[in-house]
């Protein structure tokens, strides 16, 4: 099931170190360009694709190849450079590791998963006549391994299913054929909070291989089957109930936590905008540090700097960009940022995430700070702050996970103008708010119980928006 293989390398491998790994495959092997360069790939005679390697990746964030493939690296800068083969074609296997470690032979780095590394022989092409699954035409997405009307499957067995550039495509390719994307993963894999929403909807699905039930979906429990050209859920025996896996319900408390605020900004679009500043200001609030790194996919390669993010948003207008945002390795966080342009000004939309150890203090007592920083300085709409009983590392895994529980939401200045009276500031039924800002012109912050165990406080939150809404 392994089909990505990558080397990990101190120097950048140069073109001719590419071309020996590809090289790899014999004298009957064409390679073809595809996304603008970015991506070649090693096809055989029929023009089948064997093999898609990506341009060799700069990093310069610390962590990055430990948090997503739990493998040491040289220290940063160095180079990331990954091959996946085509799935069920053990030939296409050798192909990328050999390619890998070619590369890594040449430039003096290593091979991940260790296991696929080989030597450094041509690998026989098939034998002619040899029959095995039909493959993907030449142009088709190389991160998808099964297409049906329906659905486009993806099949990996990685330590951590993150967004990389492979699965980023597959996600924008799926949802511009009205698809829906289902990953299939062995039990011990876990998904990137950053992948997370992109399987959200149904027929999209997270789907684990099980010893027991054969398959079930790895965020819901549900037990899965292949059932008209996609993975569905087993009917019950009352036809209403799916059967929920025992493995996806084999849990403990480690009393570690995860505190994730979502929340939205609206800018006036103006030529001295610098984006990323909402998110550095939650950052600094909560940790006293700024973002380690940022991407347009994981692993996020580049230092932060709010400049240059906002310079390649700028590139990509008026199309919407998407970030991947790091924090440092010993604070574990991860944000997805999406800027796009509106006709209200240019919209950020964050969701960042904060891991804590049993032990570690959980900063609840600076998310009033977060929210006055984004209400006085960022031009916030709204913000919602939950705390919930989840893994240090963020890393999403099998098993059930109970939801988050409020711990605070906010008002921007302009929301709290626009309501009628005193309606933000007199809620009666919900704690008192907190002025977030100037008396002339503040936003407010509502705080909640916040127990991760006590989920009522939602229905507090509840009241809230009944009231905020005027219901």
């Amino acid at each position: 099931m392994t089909t990505d293989v990558v080397a990990l390398t101190p120097k950048m491998p140069d073109p001719w170190s590419v071309l020996a790994g590809l090289l790899s495959g014999g004298p009957d092997r064409h390679v073809r360009p595809a996304g603008d360069g970015a991506v070649l790939r090693l096809c055989d005679e029929q023009g089948r694709p064997l093999l898609a390697v990506e341009a060799p990746l700069l990093i310069q964030v610390e962590g990055e190849a430990e948090r997503l493939l739990g493998a040491e690296a040289p220290p940063v800068p160095f180079w990331w450079t990954e091959a996946r083969a085509t799935t069920g074609v053990a030939e296409a296997e050798d192909l990328a590791g050999t390619f890998a470690s070619r590369i890594a032979a040449f430039n003096g780095g290593s091979v991940w998963p260790p296991g696929a590394a080989r030597s450094l022989d041509v690998v026989a092409p098939a034998a002619a006549g040899t029959t095995g699954p039909a493959l993907a035409p030449a142009d088709a997405q190389p991160a998808v391994d099964v297409l049906t009307d329906q659905v486009a499957v993806v099949i990996q067995d990685r330590p951590v299913i993150a967004m990389t550039a492979w699965l980023s495509g597959a996600v924008t390719a799926a949802a511009a054929g009205d698809l829906g994307l289902q990953i299939v993963t062995p039990p011990g894999t876990a998904l990137s909070p950053a992948v997370r929403p992109s399987l959200s909807r149904a027929p999209s699905r997270w789907v684990v291989q099980d010893d027991e039930c054969g398959y079930y979906d790895g965020l819901t429990g549900a037990v899965l089957h292949w059932h008209q050209g996609m993975f569905r859920p087993v009917p019950g025996e009352d036809e209403h109930a799916t059967p929920v896996a025992d493995a996806f319900q084999q849990v403990s408390d480690t009393a570690e936590r995860q505190l994730t605020l979502s929340f939205r900004t609206i800018h006036p679009a103006d030529e001295r905008l610098v984006l990323g500043g909402p998110l550095e200001a939650v950052f600094r609030e909560l940790t006293g540090r700024s973002p380690a790194g940022w991407g347009t996919a994981e692993p996020a390669n580049t230092p932060w700097s709010s400049r240059q993010l906002t310079d390649l948003a700028r590139e990509r207008a008026p199309e919407p960009t998407w970030f991947a945002v790091t924090g440092v390795p010993d604070r574990p966080a991860l944000a997805t940022l999406r800027v796009h342009r509106t006709t209200a000004g240019v919209e950020q939309d964050v969701t960042v995430t904060f891991g804590y150890g049993a032990g570690e203090h959980l900063p609840l007592e600076a998310l009033p700070a977060a929210a006055e920083a984004l209400a006085t300085r960022h031009h916030l709409v709204t913000m919602l702050a939950q705390l919930r009983k989840a893994a240090r590392d963020l890393a999403v895994r099998p098993r059930f996970e109970p939801p988050g529980a409020p711990v605070g939401f906010a008002l921007g200045a302009d929301e709290v103008r626009a309501m009628p009276g005193d309606r933000a500031r007199r809620t009666h039924r919900v704690a008192a708010p907190v002025p977030l800002g100037p008396a002339t012109r503040h936003g407010l912050y509502y705080p909640f119980r916040g127990d991760p165990g006590d989920l009522s406080g939602w229905q507090d939150f509840a009241r809230l928006m009944e009231h905020l809404k005027g219901e």
